[in-house]
């Protein structure tokens, strides 16, 4: 497999929640979105640095009206990652672009639909054995 530049983006999302009275802002990272650059880097790094400094988070560009301008602030890593802030009208939004090679890739796929025969035999002698957690080669599995 050739090596090929992505440019990945990842947005902070959030949601509130109530919980026993209390407000609660749930934050979690999420990949918005995967680029295919092609085999040259330079031109992965440069398609990264634009979309930290062009990219529109979700939450934004939903509130946004024509003419909008938001705030931004741009940060770039040792490692070659941006983090980026964005601000508009007292929301804020946090994204990560960094630039990666995809090395592996598989398609899914799922197994064929158990017969009645493989059901029964199942509900008798119970779930199958989960799959052990992965581990360093060489050492056992917790």
């Amino acid at each position: 497999m050739t090596p090929e530049w992505y440019v990945l983006i990842e947005e902070d999302t959030w949601m509130n929640e109530r919980a026993d009275g209390v407000s609660l802002s749930l934050h979690r990272w999420r990949l918005a979105g995967t680029y295919r650059i092609g085999q040259d880097e330079a031109a992965a790094v440069a398609a990264a640095e634009d979309a930290a400094l062009q990219y529109l988070p979700r939450a934004l560009a939903l509130r946004a009206r024509h003419g909008d301008e938001p705030g931004r602030e741009a940060f770039l890593g040792r490692d070659g990652v941006w983090v980026v802030s964005v601000r508009q009208r007292e929301l804020e939004c946090h994204v990560r672009v960094s630039i990666a090679r995809l090395m592996h890739a598989r398609k899914e796929a799922e197994a064929p639909p158990k017969s009645l025969k493989e059901k029964l035999r199942g509900a008798l002698d119970g779930p199958p054995p989960l799959p052990q957690p992965w581990s360093p080669p060489g050492r056992p599995a917790p």
